[in-house]
């Protein structure tokens, strides 16, 4: 939005005062710092209203041990602070003409509608089942098939045609191996992967959002690796590098995301404002998520987050690699499928239970080192991600 204005404005008086709106580092900093103070200020004033609304019901989980039952009466739904911050950050600093930018807010706030029904379903029916799984996995997909064919997708070709176009890349980039190498083009199979990353990231953050603040720092530290890729492949940041043509050298400049061997991300700028957004909000709420938590997210934000970091996987271009930034939440959602299938297959758990932080808690740790362990290993993830830049 003041970008915008900034545009509109550019070639008067108050728009050279405004001029600094123009670079995209100070909009990705501004973004983050202002969704920062947004959740501290208002965080207090919405927790108050939740733990009144919600008071005397139970807002833990059956699935969880024995321990959690003394949390009954922590309110949950905080997650609608997560999204007022990023909704407002993102809003307010990204250009608002980006179609990567609509399509990550109808993601995060689409699977955040989803999760307010869950939450609100187990509230009003006073139980934790919510909305139904079958319905759940509809809703996300088509929230998905309205990103992808309604905002990244044309549907008129070059040569007058009707069809659809899709106006992201088809080809997959791998870590530590250059684009220019090998990156397999899928092709409209692509709009299947993207799907499965989406969708198995928002729920595999779900599952994460089990302990006082385990699932809020792994997305904190996710979203500033994407806005460190997202910068990298979207800026025209150039390189001097040398190229040697018939026996002269001489210094060009060469293309950050070349250099690197990443495909170039139209927009990427932009999404880093979106991923500043997310870092801000996510530190404000972690200040009252942080344990013993004041308020929990609730499917309203995990599902929410999950989408949002699934969408910037795909179209940071990032979509193998984000196994490796999204670790912490990979290792849960894997738990629960080893879990499932070797019950199903021959009756023996191997997890004491599932997702595996609770595997821990039953082994006898303390909530606290198990949701400061998994802190240390998202960031380590977070590293290996930003090393694969390099080391292709």
């Amino acid at each position: 939005m003041l970008f915008m204005l900034y545009e509109w404005l550019k070639d008067t008086g108050a728009g050279r005062i405004l001029n600094f709106l123009r670079y995209p580092t100070f909009r990705i900093i501004a973004a983050g710092v202002f969704a920062l103070l947004m959740g501290m200020l208002i965080g207090p004033k919405l927790i108050a209203r939740l733990r009144l609304k919600q008071h005397g019901q139970s807002n833990v989980r059956e699935d969880t041990p024995d321990s959690h039952q003394k949390k009954k009466g922590t309110p949950t739904m905080g997650g609608q602070l997560i999204l007022l911050c990023i909704g407002a950050g993102t809003l307010l600093f990204a250009d608002l003409k980006s179609r990567a930018v609509w399509v990550m807010l109808l993601l995060t706030f689409g699977y955040g509608f989803i999760g307010f029904l869950d939450d609100w379903l187990k509230l009003s029916k006073r139980n934790s089942k919510g909305l139904a799984g079958r319905k759940k996995m509809v809703l996300q997909t088509f929230f998905y098939l309205v990103a992808i064919f309604g905002l990244m997708c044309t549907w008129v070709k070059a040569d007058g045609s009707i069809g659809p176009t899709l106006l992201i890349s088809t080809k997959l980039t791998l870590p530590f191996i250059p684009s220019h190498w090998f990156s397999p083009d899928l092709g409209w199979l692509y709009v299947v992967f993207g799907w499965i990353v989406v969708v198995g990231t928002s729920n595999a953050v779900n599952l994460t959002d089990g302990l006082d603040g385990l699932a809020i720092v792994p997305t904190i530290v996710a979203a500033t690796t994407f806005a460190i890729l997202c910068y990298v492949a979207g800026t025209a940041l150039h390189l001097a590098d040398s190229q040697t043509v018939n026996g002269v050298t001489r210094i060009v400049p060469t293309p950050l995301y070349q250099y690197l061997g990443i495909l170039q991300v139209p927009g990427g700028a932009e999404l880093a404002v979106f991923c500043s957004s997310i870092v801000g909000a996510g530190i404000a709420f972690l200040w009252f998520n942080t344990y013993p938590a004041s308020v929990f997210m609730g499917d309203v934000g995990s599902l929410a987050l999950g989408g949002a970091l699934g969408g910037l996987a795909v179209l940071s271009k990032n979509e193998v690699v984000s196994a490796i930034i999204h670790g912490v939440f990979f290792a849960e959602i894997l738990s629960v499928m080893i879990q499932v299938i070797s019950y199903k297959t021959t009756g023996k758990r191997v997890f004491k239970m599932a997702p595996v932080h609770h595997h821990f808690e039953l082994k006898g740790l303390a909530e606290p080192k198990i949701i400061v362990r998994f802190w240390i290993v998202a960031i380590l993830c977070g590293g290996v991600a930003l090393l694969s830049l390099k080391l292709r």
